[in-house]
């Protein structure tokens, strides 16, 4: 288990307290009238904890505390673990960027775009550019997700079994086929769309390295870093600390959603590097610890400095923000003034976004409201965790930033 506890006074690394104690006054406030079961709130300086707050509950239903170690189903933020993953691999010399992802997944050849009609019958035409790795960690592949309900492609998907999970009896490698036969949202690399482009990656990660992703990610990622609470699932001896899943409604403010949450209790066939981790967030405070010290912690090295520096680089063509390439559909960032790199969301405009912020500042979040940036301008980290779906219910993530960045006084 990874322990996490405040390891520095917050004035010693350029924190007002009373300021930063407006964090923890602001978000009670969501407890307290009901709209959020519970939360925790990690900030760091200078590679250091300094900030480190619960409140509410895991487990509304049975009164039981968010505490320190309470696991929590990341979803999406699974992503910029692959991301690594990946990248590990490119290191090796596994594969280029512009490599086909055909030459890992060979039911990627011969990709077809969608050009027009019903579902059922869609019209298609051959594609001129190969769906390439790069087009994987940018989002750029022309893939997308059942759940947006935007077009006939996403509508495919449900069709398919692929709305907010895999068929349960579908391992990864039969997934990505499956994708690999279904039309294309747009020519790769021309647009941007959020989508199971993460999943594919996980594939790719597996077939280059030989392993299965959770063997990967147990031997090279958690268990240098002493991870030990992430993994695809909850261990049964660690079922009570899971934290319960909830949805708004307009009656009660939340609802418990076992149906859905119970899904973590157990090893999934589908190994989803897209959206299937549970963690705490001790496991990912060394995570981002890792990215922010360029690729190292506690002498341990996944990634060099270069490269973390270069995944973390606006790799959207022509340098464009999302603004530009994004279809508008569901995300975990904001568009205005952002990039995206290789896994992350990067600030390439504070001002156009609006927000609080710094350039160069890296991020993602997960379906059930939680998230995490860092900032290697200000040797900043954040962490926000509660289980609250879909996390554009609410406004936490640009609230927390300007209440964490507003409380640095040096």
């Amino acid at each position: 288990m990874s322990e996490i506890s405040i390891e520095i006074d917050a004035d010693k690394v350029g924190f007002d307290p009373d300021r930063l104690a407006r964090i923890d006054r602001h978000f009670a406030r969501y407890v307290d009238d009901g709209r959020l079961p519970g939360w925790l709130i990690a900030v760091s300086r200078a590679g250091q904890l300094a900030h480190l707050s619960t409140y509410g509950c895991r487990d509304v239903e049975h009164d039981l505390p968010v505490e320190a170690d309470t696991l929590f189903r990341i979803y999406s933020m699974s992503k910029p673990i692959t991301s690594v993953a990946a990248m590990m691999l490119y290191e090796e010399g596994a594969f280029e960027l512009k490599d086909p992802v055909s030459r890992f997944i060979p039911a990627f050849a011969d990709q077809q775009v969608y050009v027009s009609g019903p579902p059922t019958a869609p019209v298609t035409r051959p594609a001129t550019e190969p769906m390439r790795i790069w087009h994987l960690l940018t989002h750029t592949s022309g893939l997308t997700y059942g759940f947006h309900y935007a077009t006939p492609v996403d509508a495919m998907y449900r069709h398919a079994g692929f709305e907010f999970a895999s068929p349960k009896d579908r391992s990864l490698a039969e997934v990505c086929d499956i994708w690999a036969g279904m039309p294309l949202l747009f020519e790769p690399g021309t647009e941007w769309n959020y989508s199971v482009a993460t999943d594919v990656l996980g594939r790719v990660v597996e077939v280059a390295s030989g392993q299965t992703l959770d063997q990967f990610f147990s031997e090279r990622i958690f268990g240098p870093l002493g991870m030990d609470d992430t993994a695809f699932f909850a261990a049964e001896a660690d079922h009570h600390r899971l934290a319960a899943l909830y949805i708004p409604t307009p009656e009660s403010g939340i609802a418990r959603m076992d149906a859905m949450g119970s899904a973590a209790l157990k090893p999934p066939t589908t190994l989803s590097g897209g959206g299937r981790l549970v963690s705490s967030a001790g496991d990912y405070h060394r995570f981002t610890q890792m990215l922010l010290r360029g690729g190292e912690l506690d002498g341990v090295r996944l990634l060099g400095r270069a490269t973390v520096d270069y995944m973390t680089q606006n790799h959207l063509p022509g340098g464009a923000e999302l603004e530009q390439m994004a279809r508008p559909t569901f995300s975990e960032t904001s568009f205005s003034g952002m990039g995206f790199g290789l896994g992350f969301s990067v600030v390439e405009n504070p001002a156009e976004n609006k927000v609080l912020s710094s350039p160069g500042e890296f991020a993602w979040g997960g379906a059930a409201s939680t998230a995490f940036w860092v900032d290697p301008r200000e040797d900043l980290t954040a962490l926000f965790f509660t289980q609250l779906l879909p996390s554009s219910t609410y406004n936490i993530r640009p609230q927390l930033k300007q209440l964490v960045y507003q409380a640095l006084v040096d």
